[in-house]
């Protein structure tokens, strides 16, 4: 099984977290949720077409360029999965209240990592509502390949819309 998109992620995920805050500024930290929803009709039973993600995510973007590492927790039948799955997830972000983003992410679920990623764009609605509070909405298109999360080798593209809400620092 290939791991070279975990180390990526887990290497920007690091970068996010390790950069010492004072000195650089623009990190968010938050949670947030998704809806979600298969472009695919899934006609296979204990598969869900739609539903609802949770996520922490954290940010660093002092400018015009950033990156985004997140987690989601999406509930048993995603993919027909038997068990919830975590999907660790890098984005790279461009722009400022109104960006762009594209993103490479896997699948964890029954103490195992998928070998075959996802890959999303994203466009987003980052609002300052308080000076230390963000609300990012946004909305994703992701490639998506659920064959290591069932028996039915699904591959389908899913839209998400999402709200996440970030203190920054």
């Amino acid at each position: 099984m290939s791991r070279t998109w975990l180390g990526w992620v887990a290497g920007l995920g690091l970068l996010v977290l390790g950069v010492d805050a004072p000195a650089a500024g623009g990190i968010q930290v938050g949670a947030g949720a998704n809806y979600w929803r298969s472009l695919k009709n899934i006609d296979v039973q204990h598969v869900d077409r739609d539903g609802f993600s949770y996520m922490v995510t954290c940010q660093y973007r002092p400018g015009w360029i950033g990156i985004e590492a997140d987690v989601e927790r999406m509930q048993k039948g995603f993919g027909g999965s038997d068990q919830d799955v975590y999907e660790p997830q890098a984005y790279l972000v461009i722009g400022k209240a109104l960006y762009g983003a594209v993103g490479i992410g896997g699948y964890y679920t029954d103490g195992d990592f998928s070998s075959k990623p996802f890959y999303a764009f994203r466009a987003g609605l980052d609002l300052e509502v308080l000076p230390m509070l963000h609300l990012d909405i946004n909305a994703n298109y992701r490639f998506e390949d659920w064959s290591a999360l069932n028996s039915a080798s699904l591959t389908t593209d899913t839209i998400t819309l999402g709200v996440a809400a970030r203190l920054a620092f």
